[in-house]
C-alpha cells in the first residue's frame, strides 16, 4: 500500500523490486504556468512495503527448539531435583515419578510430576533418565511398563557405579530401545558453584544407526556440555577400577572421619580445613550410596582391604618405633644406674682422702646458677644492649628445610640472622645473606637476641643439651617451632636457667602451604617465660612482629590447649595423608573434588619426614587416644557395611527357602515297597541314626 502526501496526484511508475523499505523520497513537478504559482513537492513513504524475511532468526529458532527434548526424570529425590533444575532452565520438558510425593517441589521447579508410571509413559518421552538410589535401581526397572513406551527410547543411568546398571539395562531392555550409561562426578554440595570443569564419564552402550536416534544421544549429552563439564567417554569397566580407588576411598574417609566428631580449632591447618570440608561433601549422602558404592562395584572389596593393611601398617610402624624408643630407655637406665654405682665408688674414695678426678662432659654440667645471680639479672635495666632496638639479632638453631624457610622472611625484614646446624648449609647461609657458624661455641659468643629452635621434635632435647648456653648473654630468649608443645615447654623449663625468657611458638604452615604466603595462617604462641622489663617485653613484641606482619592469624593459647586441639587436627591430618600414601593413589580422568582433596592432602603430608609425624605422636599425650579413636571408628565402618551385607545374604538365604517350601511336597525317603524285607531295613536304618 502506497500513501500519498497530496490529493490526487499524477500517476507515477514505481517498480516494487527496487522500492526499499520504509525509505522516504521527494519527486519535483514543475507546473505550468496557468498552475499554482508555488511550487509543491510530492512527497511518496512506503508504509507497508515488503520487507525482508529474517530466515537467519527462524533458522536459529527452529535449530533451539530441535535441541529440546522430552525427558522423564524416574527417581525425583534429591538428585534427581539437582538435575531437573539445569534441564528446566535449558529449556527442555521434563517429567518426574517417584515413589515418594514430590508433586509439590516438581511444581516448584516447572516439572510434571506422574504417580503413576503408565501415565508417565503414556506421555512418550524420548529420554528416561533414572536417578533412583544403586540399590533399588533393578526394582524400579522391572516395575517400568515398558509397553508404553515408544520403542527405541534412550535410557539413561546415573549412578556411581557402572558395570552394574550396564549389565541390567542390557537384560531387562528389548533390543530397541538405545542406552546410555553415566555418571555425573559431582553433586548438590560439589556442584553448588556450577558444572564447569567437572567431569561427567559416558559410555554409549547401545545407540540405533538412525539420524534421529544419533542426534537424540547427542543432545542429551550436549546438556552437559553447555554447563561446561568435563566430558570424558570411556568404558564402564574403565570407570568403576578408577571409581574404586578415588569415589569409594573418598566416601570412606569422609564417613570415618564423620565418625570422629570433628570440629573447626582455633589453629585449623589448611590440610585439616580440607578434612572438614571433604566430611561435609560426603555426610549428605545417604549410606545406601555408600553401601551402593561398595556392594556393586566388584573392585571396592580390594580397595577397602587395602586401606585396612595401609592403617594398620602405619599403626604398627608407630608402635614398633615407640618400642624401641622403650627399649632405648630401659637400656640407657641401665647404664645410668652403674654410672650412679660408680660414681658413688669414687665418692667413696675421695672421701678417703684421695682426689676425685671429673671428666670433660662432668666438667661441662658444673655450670651451677646462684640465686643470687638471678636476682641481680632482674634488678638490672641494661640487660640488653642493641644499637637498633627495632632489629633484632636471631640465631637460627637447626637449618634444615624450615629454618631456611622461616630465615628467608626474617632477613626480607632487616634482622640480622646466624645459623648454625650439624650439616653443612654454609653455600644456602651464604646465598641468603647469613652468617653460618659450624662451632654451636661460635654462634653463642656472637651473643644473639634470640636463639630459635628449628630442629626436629626428636632430636630436640639432644641439641638443647649441647647448647654451651654459659656462652650467652643471660636474659637470652629462647623460641621453639615445635608441632608439638608441652614437650619444649617442659624441656626449656628444665634444662634453661630461670634468667632465659621462653616462648613456645607452632607456626601452623611449612614451605608448601606457606609458599604463596603467611597471609591467614594460624601462629601460635605461649608466652612462657618473659621479664617484665621493657627490653625483654619489648623483644619478644618484635619478634612475633615477624609473624604478624606477614599477615598471620596470631593465636595466643598455652601449650596444653595446643596440644589438646593438635591432636584432634594435625595428628588426624598426617595420620591421614600417610596411610593414603601407602596405597599409591594416582589422579584419574574422573576426579571428583573429595578425590583431590585427598591427592593434595597427601602431597602436603607426603614432604615432611617420619620423624615429625613419630614427633607428633610421641610427644603429643593426646595422639594416642585419637589414633584409637580413628581406628575404632574405621571398624566400625567396615562393621556397617559387613552387617549389612550379611543382611542381604541371609534375605537370599530365605527366599530361596520360601521357593522350596512353595514347590509340593514330595517325600525325601524312597516310597516304602511292600516287601517286608525292605520295610524292615528301612526301619532297622531310622533307628540306628
Amino acid at each position: 500500500m502506497v500513501c500519498v502526501s497530496i490529493f490526487q496526484p499524477p500517476p507515477l511508475h514505481f517498480s516494487p523490486r527496487r522500492l526499499k523499505p520504509s525509505v522516504s523520497f521527494s519527486v519535483n513537478v514543475t507546473p505550468s504556468k496557468n498552475a499554482f504559482s508555488r511550487r509543491r513537492t510530492l512527497r511518496v513513504r512506503a508504509i507497508d512495503a515488503a520487507q525482508f524475511f529474517d530466515y537467519e532468526s527462524k533458522v536459529a529458532l527452529e535449530f533451539h527448539n530441535s535441541q529440546k527434548l522430552k525427558i522423564a526424570i524416574v527417581g525425583f529425590g534429591n538428585f534427581g531435583q539437582f538435575l531437573a533444575r539445569t534441564l528446566v532452565r535449558q529449556g527442555h520438558t521434563v517429567l518426574a515419578h517417584s515413589r515418594s510425593d514430590h508433586s509439590a517441589a516438581a511444581r516448584n521447579l516447572g516439572v510434571t510430576f506422574f504417580l503413576n508410571t503408565d501415565d508417565l509413559c503414556e506421555e512418550h518421552p524420548e529420554v528416561i533418565l533414572l536417578c533412583s538410589s544403586i540399590i533399588s535401581t533393578q526394582k524400579v526397572l522391572l516395575s517400568l511398563p515398558l509397553q508404553r513406551l515408544k520403542r527405541s527410547t534412550l535410557f539413561v543411568d546415573v549412578l556411581s557405579v557402572k558395570e552394574f546398571p550396564k549389565s541390567l539395562l542390557l537384560e531387562v531392555l528389548p533390543s530397541d530401545f538405545d542406552i546410555i550409561c553415566s555418571h555425573p562426578m559431582f553433586g548438590p554440595e560439589s556442584a553448588s558453584h556450577g558444572w564447569s570443569g567437572l567431569p561427567f564419564m559416558f559410555e554409549k552402550v547401545r545407540i540405533g544407526n538412525e539420524e534421529q536416534r544419533i542426534s537424540r544421544c547427542e543432545k542429551l549429552l550436549n546438556v552437559f556440555a553447555r554447563e561446561g563439564c568435563r566430558m570424558v567417554e570411556m568404558c564402564c569397566a574403565d570407570h568403576d577400577r578408577f571409581a574404586a580407588g578415588s569415589q569409594f576411598i573418598t566416601h570412606t574417609l569422609g564417613r570415618v572421619l564423620k565418625m570422629l566428631m570433628l570440629e573447626s580449632t582455633p589453629i585449623n591447618t589448611k590440610g585439616y580445613e580440607s578434612l572438614l570440608r571433604l566430611v561435609d561433601n560426603t555426610a549428605g549422602d545417604s549410606f545406601d550410596l555408600y553401601y551402593g558404592l561398595f556392594m556393586f562395584n566388584s573392585n571396592s572389596l580390594e580397595m577397602l582391604e587395602r586401606l585396612d593393611l595401609a592403617f594398620g601398617d602405619l599403626r604398627k610402624q608407630l608402635i614398633g618405633r615407640l618400642h624401641d624408643v622403650v627399649r632405648k630407655q630401659l637400656f640407657e637406665n641401665a647404664v645410668k644406674v652403674k654410672t650412679l654405682q660408680d660414681n658413688y665408688a669414687v665418692l667413696k674414695h675421695a672421701q678417703n682422702g684421695s682426689p676425685m678426678v671429673l671428666s670433660s662432659e662432668d666438667k661441662r654440667y658444673l655450670f651451677i646458677i646462684k640465686p643470687h645471680d638471678v636476682a641481680k639479672l632482674y634488678k638490672s635495666n641494661g640487660s640488653i644492649q642493641s644499637v637498633d632496638n627495632s632489629k633484632l639479632k636471631i640465631a637460627i638453631i637447626g637449618f634444615g628445610n624450615f629454618g631456611q624457610f622461616l630465615a628467608k622472611t626474617i632477613v626480607r625484614h632487616g634482622h640480622e640472622v646466624l645459623a648454625y646446624s650439624r650439616s653443612d648449609y654454609s653455600r644456602v647461609a651464604e646465598e641468603l645473606g647469613i652468617s653460618y657458624f659450624n662451632d654451636a661455641d661460635d654462634l653463642c659468643e656472637q651473643h644473639p637476641d634470640v636463639i630459635l629452635l628449628c630442629t626436629s621434635i626428636l632430636s630436640t632435647e639432644k641439641v638443647l643439651k649441647s647448647l654451651p648456653v654459659q656462652r650467652l648473654k643471660r636474659s637470652t630468649l629462647f623460641v621453639d617451632v615445635l608441632s608439638v608443645k608441652e614437650f619444649p615447654r617442659n624441656l626449656f623449663l628444665q634444662y634453661l636457667p630461670p634468667y632465659f625468657d621462653v616462648l613456645c611458638t607452632h607456626p601452623m604452615f611449612g614451605p608448601e602451604s606457606g609458599k604463596n604466603g603467611w597471609k591467614g595462617l594460624p601462629f601460635v604462641f605461649d608466652k612462657v617465660r618473659v621479664g617484665r622489663d621493657e627490653p625483654r617485653t619489648s623483644r619478644c613484641d618484635r619478634f612475633l612482629d615477624i609473624f604478624s606482619s606477614e599477615g598471620c592469624r596470631m593465636v595466643e593459647m598455652s601449650c596444653a590447649e595446643h596440644d589438646w586441639h593438635a591432636a584432634g587436627s594435625q595428628f588426624i591430618t598426617h595420620t591421614t595423608g600417610r596411610f593414603l600414601e601407602k596405597l599409591k593413589l594416582e589422579a584419574t580422568p574422573i576426579d571428583t573434588k573429595g578425590y583431590e582433596t585427598l591427592l593434595s592432602l597427601v602431597e602436603n603430608t607426603a614432604g615432611d619426614s617420619f620423624d615429625l609425624y613419630y614427633g607428633l605422636f610421641l610427644y603429643n599425650i593426646n595422639a594416642m587416644e585419637q589414633l584409637e579413636r580413628l581406628d575404632l571408628a574405621f571398624e566400625s565402618l567396615k562393621k556397617q557395611l559387613f552387617d549389612r551385607l550379611h543382611v542381604v545374604y541371609r534375605k537370599q538365604i530365605f527366599k530361596h527357602e520360601e521357593k522350596v517350601h512353595d514347590l509340593p511336597d514330595r517325600s525325601m525317603l524312597p516310597e516304602i515297597c511292600e516287601d517286608s524285607n525292605v520295610v524292615s531295613s528301612l526301619s532297622k536304618t531310622v533307628d540306628t541314626k
